[in-house]
C-alpha cells in the first residue's frame, strides 16, 4: 500500500539563504558568458540551501516550472523592482534554443557572467526584448 505523498519542497526564509546563493554566484561569475547560465544559477540556488532535483531542465528557458515547484513565487513584471535573489528566466531570441537564466545580486544581474545594467544578457535579447518571467524566493 503506498504511503502518503511526498510533500513538494518549498523555499522559505529559514531554508533559502539568499546571501549564500549570491556569494556563490558572484564568486564564480566570469567577465563573459561561458554558455552555462543554467548550471551557474542552479549551483548558486543550491549553495543557498535549495536542491534542484533531477530531472533538471535541459534549457535555461525551461526553469520557470521547476522554480515554482520549489516554492519560488512568480512576480509581476509591471512596476517591477528587483530584490536580491530574484531569478529571471528569459525566452531565447530568434535562431537560439536555450534562453537564459540569471539572478539579481542586489546591484546587477549575474549568471555565468556579470551582466550589464539591464536584464538582457546580450544584443539579440536586448534588440528583441524577449519575453521573460521573474521568480522570487
Amino acid at each position: 500500500m503506498p504511503g502518503p505523498p511526498t510533500p513538494t519542497p518549498t523555499v522559505s526564509p529559514a531554508k533559502f539563504d539568499v546571501e549564500a546563493a549570491i556569494s556563490h554566484l558572484n564568486d564564480n561569475a566570469h567577465d563573459t558568458s561561458q554558455g552555462a547560465c543554467a548550471k551557474y544559477v542552479r549551483q548558486a540556488i543550491e549553495a543557498g540551501g535549495v536542491t534542484i532535483p533531477a530531472p533538471r531542465p535541459l534549457y535555461a528557458k525551461d526553469y520557470g516550472p521547476k522554480l515554482t515547484e520549489l516554492g519560488f513565487k512568480k512576480v509581476d513584471a509591471k512596476d517591477y523592482v528587483p530584490q536580491k535573489g530574484d531569478v529571471i528566466v528569459l525566452e531565447p531570441p530568434k535562431g537560439q534554443t536555450a534562453g537564459h537564466i540569471e539572478m539579481y545580486n542586489g546591484t546587477t544581474w549575474v549568471s555565468d557572467f556579470t551582466q550589464r545594467d539591464d536584464i538582457y544578457p546580450g544584443p539579440a535579447y536586448r534588440k528583441e526584448k524577449v519575453a521573460y518571467e521573474i521568480y522570487r524566493p
